[in-house]
C-alpha cells in the first residue's frame, strides 16, 4: 500500500513538471550580461531557439533580438500578450500590471539589490557593519544564556 500511494506520488508529479518557467511571449527576463545586466525585459517574440526578442521600455532595454543564455526567466508573465506588440502598448500593459513593482517586492530581486549595496559600501561603511554585527550577536548571546540561567 505505502509503495502504491509513494508511486502515486511520483507519478503525479512527473505529470505536472517541475519545470514551470516556459519561455513564452510576455515572460519578464532579468538580463544576466552585457551593457544591460540587472535590467527586466520582456520577451515579445520569439526569433529561433536561440533567441527572443526583447524590449523593456519602462528600464531602458532598447528592442532587440537577445540568446537565451543571456536572459534568465523570472516568475511574472503578462497574459494575453500579442506577438510584437508596440513600444507604447508594451508600456502600458506593464504599468497596467504594476509588473516593475511586483519584481521589487519579490525576495529574488531584494536580495540583488542588497548585494549591490554592499559592493558599493566603502572600508570604513564595512567596518561599521561589522561592528553592529558584533554588538547584535553579543546581544543575542546573552539573552539565550540569561534565558538559559532562568530555565536551569
Amino acid at each position: 500500500m505505502i509503495l502504491f500511494s509513494l508511486y502515486l506520488l511520483l507519478s503525479i508529479d512527473l505529470l505536472q513538471g517541475t519545470f514551470k518557467r516556459q519561455v513564452e511571449v510576455g515572460r519578464v527576463v532579468l538580463i544576466n550580461y552585457g551593457a544591460d545586466a540587472g535590467k527586466l525585459a520582456v520577451i515579445i517574440d520569439i526569433v529561433d531557439h536561440n533567441r527572443a526578442l526583447i524590449d523593456g521600455p519602462t528600464t531602458g532595454v532598447t528592442r532587440q533580438a537577445f540568446p537565451f543564455r543571456r536572459l534568465v526567466l523570472t516568475p511574472l508573465v503578462l497574459k494575453d500578450l500579442p506577438r510584437a506588440i508596440g513600444q507604447s502598448a508594451l508600456k502600458k500593459a506593464l504599468e497596467k500590471n504594476d509588473t516593475v513593482n511586483a519584481w521589487n517586492k519579490t525576495a529574488w530581486a531584494k536580495k540583488l539589490e542588497q548585494r549591490k549595496t554592499r559592493a558599493g559600501l566603502s572600508d570604513f561603511d564595512r567596518f561599521k557593519l561589522l561592528k553592529l554585527k558584533n554588538q547584535r550577536r553579543f546581544a543575542v548571546g546573552s539573552a539565550v544564556a540569561a534565558a538559559k540561567k532562568q530555565t536551569a
